[in-house]
């Protein structure tokens, strides 16, 4: 009962995913078995810090300890993966893994990397560029490309809705 490759969670100890990945690829492309495990990925979240005119990206895990394969399910490919040094297991009951079903592949967006910002809705931060530089305000709104910001500033008595790039504004550090 083949259905095609489908998305597959194995479990690693945390800090071996890179390890696990690099070494799956290697055994797919020696033993030819680029027909039965289609692609290792370990998605991650690029997160973009601003400070100032200079931008700093840093990239995190969105599973530590996990690792997604595209493979079509044989008894070979599951000893494949399942022997493979770091890794403990499938996700799935007992010893049967359960493939991710297409909403999760959508929602996890295996196919590109999402970009985050280092501010969120809610956050205080401070206006490091631009005309109201040395302001302080609350992010209200970030539109859905990350670039921009809203920034509610307090001026005169009165609640003042700024919009300007997310690069113009620092997170203030809680105390």
């Amino acid at each position: 009962m083949n259905l095609g490759p489908r998305w597959y969670v194995a479990h690693t100890y945390s800090g071996y995913e890179n390890k696990v990945k690099a070494n799956l690829e290697k055994i797919v492309e020696n033993r030819g078995l680029g027909h039965l495990i289609f692609d290792v990925q370990i998605p991650v979240d690029v997160v973009t810090e601003h400070d100032g005119n200079k931008s700093k990206k840093s990239e995190s895990k969105r599973f530590p300890g996990y690792v997604l394969i595209k493979m079509i399910m044989t008894d070979e490919s599951w000893h494949v993966v399942r022997n493979i040094s770091g890794v403990t297991g499938f996700v799935g009951p007992g010893s049967k893994p359960v493939p991710l079903t297409d909403e999760e592949v959508a929602a996890i967006n295996l196919e590109t990397h999402t970009e985050k910002v280092a501010v969120a809705v809610g956050d205080q931060v401070s206006i490091i560029d631009g005309p109201f530089v040395g302001f302080s305000g609350k992010v209200q709104e970030i539109s859905p490309d990350g670039t921009q910001v809203t920034v509610v500033i307090e001026t005169a008595g009165r609640d003042f809705p700024v919009v300007m790039e997310t690069k113009h504004v620092k997170k203030q550090q809680s105390v």
